[in-house]
């Protein structure tokens, strides 16, 4: 059964991702800042080529298309560890990462870049400008990272 939960989970986190992309397009001015109701996030539209943060946006199509076959790859295998994963928490954590990494994909494939809205900044200091997908990632990774420590930590109770 939470098999069946792991791929509406991904479904749905991958329309969350794609959907608000569109509605960023369709609402912002590429590279013009609008503020946003939370303090830190500013709506900020931009179009990366490249990988996280910027890095290789070089936008050719060699590139992008590594970056494709990278990505597939790599879902692919969280997909495997999310099927296979015994314990329910991980595997729909594992299920969220492939959520933002399918959605990146399908944005990549379908235009040659990722679509990047949100901007985290602190006072004057800019961080990073990312959209849904990249913080589902981050969102799977950090609980996963959780689980596996509260498992360990649950481990040396029993010892």
């Amino acid at each position: 059964m939470y098999k069946l939960n792991i791929f509406f989970l991904l479904c749905f986190l991958v329309f969350i991702d794609l959907w608000t992309k569109n509605l960023a397009v369709s609402l912002l001015s590429l590279g013009i800042s609008k503020e946003f109701f939370i303090p830190f996030i500013d709506l900020l539209l931009l179009y990366n080529s490249g990988i996280a943060f910027g890095m290789f946006d070089n936008n050719n199509q060699l590139q992008t298309y590594g970056l494709l076959i990278i990505g597939i790859a790599i879902v692919a295998y969280i997909l495997y560890l999310a099927i296979n994963e015994t314990n329910y928490k991980k595997a729909l954590s594992f299920s969220i990462i492939a959520g933002g990494a399918l959605g990146n994909i399908i944005d990549r494939a379908m235009q040659g870049y990722v679509t990047d809205f949100l901007h985290l900044k602190i006072n004057n200091f800019s961080f990073f400008i990312f959209n849904m997908a990249d913080a589902f990632i981050t969102i799977g990774a950090i609980l996963i990272i959780y689980f596996e420590l509260k498992t360990n930590s649950d481990d040396v109770k029993t010892d």
